[in-house]
């Protein structure tokens, strides 16, 4: 009987101390991306972790999977939704499904530089969009700036009538897709971990990119000239899903909140010395002429390009398109 009353007693002692053991595992924050370590977004993912794990040790844990080694472009959401990961920083391209609003930053020429874009995102406008899709269990958490985008090919583009039968490698977005019809361009959506090859073997003949995603691909070794267009934004919506964010404990998700807060603007002020930098660096490869636009060749393509606002403000919204254009005269 003591024996049986002993045994019993230490396997209650086991169940319990397994039972803390199991209490006491931190959270897993599994935060796939596509994109290279030193660029915008992976310098972002990087800091998350760190922070987190040095104010959040032994309660949340953040595993980082740069350059598609866990999910590339075309899994990533699904990847999110089915809690195979918990973060996630989509291009604002890729939300048509889940939102029409947000084809407002594929328009292009809808913002003069990436100040205007901070303004509008930073807006009650803005600030709404990141919880305009919280009905299908999407939570935005923040906008991280990659930055403007340029034009590149392997011939000069000065013009809007340089771009026609050109094939342009573009995420998938109705928006980019009308952008370069407008100029009697091709657009091809593929994911970017492909483009280099793409454009080496001449399937597509240019991209539209930032400086530091250009640089960071080598797209410098394929593409003979850049136009520096500034012609749209790529930026990235930080993301989770609501049923996650909701449910975690509140002063764990108070303090995710401060961090997410403090790595955002860490983020935005390096996309900005990095696309400095980067674009110096294809300077000085000398693989790549960099076209500097003046006024009017630059709103000869926002012209050709601006009908496109036309054929989205139903979808978009009016008032919105409104709002970000009011972002490029600053307070």
């Amino acid at each position: 009987m003591l024996k049986r009353l002993c045994k019993t007693l230490v396997c209650l002692l086991a169940a319990s101390a397994l039972g803390t053991a199991m209490a006491a595992e931190p959270i897993v924050i599994k935060f796939s991306h596509v994109v290279g370590e030193q660029t915008p977004k992976g310098l972002g993912a990087s800091m998350f972790k760190k922070r987190v794990e040095e104010r959040l040790a032994g309660k949340v844990r953040v595993e980082v999977y740069p350059n598609s080694t866990l999910f590339g472009d075309d899994k990533e959401m699904e990847a999110l939704l089915l809690g195979d990961v918990q973060i996630i920083a989509r291009s604002l391209a890729k939300f048509e499904q889940y939102t029409r609003k947000v084809q407002l930053f594929d328009l292009p020429f809808l913002f003069d530089d990436i100040a205007a874009v901070d303004r509008f995102q930073q807006s009650s406008e803005g600030q709404t969009l990141l919880k305009s899709m919280e009905g299908k269990n999407v939570t935005g958490l923040a906008y991280w700036h990659n930055g403007m985008k340029q034009l590149s090919a392997n011939k000069p583009l000065r013009k809007p009538e340089d771009a026609r039968n050109l094939a342009f490698r573009i995420q998938t977005s109705a928006v980019l897709q009308e952008q370069f019809q407008a100029v009697g361009a091709k657009a091809q959506p593929m994911v970017f971990s492909v483009a280099y090859q793409a454009l080496r073997t001449g399937l597509v003949n240019g991209t539209e990119n930032t400086y530091s995603n250009f640089h960071d691909q080598k797209l410098n070794e394929v593409q003979k000239y850049v136009t520096e267009t500034n012609h749209g934004v790529l930026d990235y919506m930080l993301i989770t899903t609501s049923d996650f964010w909701n449910n975690l404990p509140p002063d764990i998700r108070t303090e995710l909140d401060k961090i997410v807060v403090e790595v955002t603007a860490y983020v935005n002020q390096e996309a900005d010395r990095l696309n400095q930098q980067d674009k110096q660096y294809v300077l000085d490869a000398k693989t790549t002429e960099i076209i500097t636009l003046t006024p009017e060749e630059r709103n000869a393509w926002r012209d050709r390009m601006k009908p496109v606002w036309a054929k989205f403000e139903k979808e978009i919204g009016a008032d919105l398109i409104k709002a970000a254009q009011a972002s490029n005269v600053a307070p």
